[in-house]
C-alpha cells in the first residue's frame, strides 16, 4: 500500500508540474486553479507512506535515505502549498513550478538503487525522539529554503522590477521562516541528539560540519538583509548559494563521504 501511495503521488506532482507549465505558455494573467490541490494530495499520500512505514518499525520513518527523501518531498509540497494560497502574486506561479520540479526529482530519487526501501528498525543509536526533532525540523526549515531557492532564480532572469520586488519579498519571507526551523532541529537538536548518542555535543562530523556551514551562509543573508539593508544580486546569490550546500550536506556527505551520518 505504501508504494502504491508513493507511486500515486510522483503521478499528481508530475501533473500538477505538467499543468502549471502549461498555464504559464498561456501568458495569462488567471493562476491555474488545479496544480497546487494535486500537489497537496500527493504530499499527504506521501505523509501517509511515512506514518505506514513509521508503524511498521514502531518509530518514526525518518532514518534512512529513503524515508528522508519521502518526507522532504512530502514538506516541500506542504510549504509551497500553503504559499500558494496566502501570497498572490504572479511570480508564486514561477515559484510553484520550481518547487514542485524540486519536489518531483526528490521523489524521483527515493525510487532509485540510491535510496534501498528496505525496511528496517533503525539501529539503537537513532532511536532516540532528539533524533526525530532534529530531522524533521531541518527538512521542514530546508523545505523553505528550497522556496527561497527558486525565488532568487526568479529575481536574476527576470527584468521586470514589480516581479524582481515581488521575488525578493518571497526569498526574504522563506530564509526568514525557514532559518530559525532549521537554527533548532539542524544544529540546536542535532547537538542534543549527538550528546546522548555520542556522548558529546559536536564532533566535526562532515554533516555537521557542512551543515553548520550552511547555516552560516543563511546567517549572513540575514545579516546583509536586517542590518546592512543590503538586499537584490547579493541577496539572490547567498540564497542559491546557501540552498546549494543544503543539497550537498544531504546528499554529497551521504554518498561522498563518510561519518557518523553515513548510514543516514
Amino acid at each position: 500500500m505504501a508504494q502504491t501511495f508513493a507511486t500515486v503521488a510522483l503521478i499528481l506532482m508530475a501533473l500538477a508540474a505538467a499543468v502549471q507549465i502549461i498555464f504559464l505558455i498561456r501568458r495569462g494573467e488567471r493562476r491555474d486553479p488545479v496544480s497546487h490541490w494535486a500537489l497537496l494530495a500527493a504530499s499527504l499520500l506521501l505523509f501517509a507512506v511515512t506514518v505506514d512505514r513509521s508503524i511498521r518499525i514502531s518509530f518514526p520513518a525518518v532514518t534512512n535515505t529513503y524515508e528522508s527523501l519521502v518526507f522532504f518531498s512530502a514538506v516541500v509540497g506542504a510549504v509551497i502549498f500553503v504559499l500558494r494560497l496566502v501570497m498572490k502574486s504572479t511570480v508564486m506561479r514561477f515559484v510553484l513550478l520550481g518547487g514542485t520540479i524540486i519536489a518531483l526529482a526528490l521523489l524521483m530519487i527515493s525510487s532509485s538503487p540510491l535510496a534501498p526501501r528496505d525496511i528496517q528498525p533503525p539501529i539503537p543509536a537513532l532511536q532516540s525522539l532528539w533524533l526525530v526533532l532534529h530531522v524533521t525540523l531541518a527538512f521542514i526549515g530546508e523545505a523553505f529554503f528550497t522556496v527561497s531557492f527558486v525565488a532568487a532564480i526568479v529575481f536574476l532572469v527576470t527584468r521586470e522590477e514589480e516581479r524582481k520586488a515581488a521575488a525578493d519579498r518571497i526569498m526574504y519571507t522563506a530564509v526568514g521562516i525557514g532559518y530559525p526551523i532549521f537554527t533548532a532541529g539542524a544544529l540546536i537538536f542535532g547537538a542534543i541528539w549527538a550528546e546522548v548518542a555520542w556522548g558529546q555535543w559536536w564532533s566535526w562530523d562532515p554533516k555537521e560540519t557542512w551543515a553548520l556551514i550552511t547555516w552560516l551562509v543563511y546567517t549572513a543573508y540575514l545579516h546583509t538583509r536586517l542590518v546592512r539593508r543590503l538586499r537584490g544580486k547579493a541577496s539572490a546569490v547567498l540564497a542559491i548559494v546557501g540552498f546549494a550546500f543544503t543539497v550537498f550536506t544531504f546528499f554529497g556527505v551521504n554518498f561522498l563521504l563518510s561519518g557518523l551520518h553515513s548510514y543516514g
